[in-house]
């Protein structure tokens, strides 16, 4: 089965809130930037998920912070977008432009 080139839509909102929030962001504010620029609910579960897959192809990587005392101890895994997730996002965004232009349903939008 031949490797996929471009991110899913879903993997692209995570990235994108991933950029937005900066390189030290971790799974809910990420979930909740989603929300809040799409309007679309997400599972916590379902950007954890996500992240993972996205470190496996090495478009973001991550590290575990401190452990708190108000997490029981636990630490959060921090996530960055790579240099090579920033790449495939432009890449992505150039291939949906490129699919966007010139159908006259989307007439007006600006792009």
């Amino acid at each position: 089965m031949p490797k996929r080139s471009n991110l899913g839509d879903f993997e692209l909102m995570v990235m994108l809130a991933l950029m937005r929030l900066g390189d030290d962001a971790y799974g809910v504010p990420i979930s909740r930037e989603i929300e809040l620029q799409s309007g679309r609910e997400v599972a916590l579960g379902s950007v954890y998920a996500t992240l993972e897959r996205l470190e496996t192809r090495g478009l973001v990587s991550s590290y575990l912070g401190k452990a708190t005392a108000e997490r029981g101890g636990k630490a959060k895994r921090y996530f960055r977008v790579t240099s090579n997730g920033l790449r495939k996002a432009r890449e992505t965004r150039q291939a949906l432009i490129k699919l966007w232009r010139g159908l006259p349903e989307l007439e007006g939008e600006n792009l």
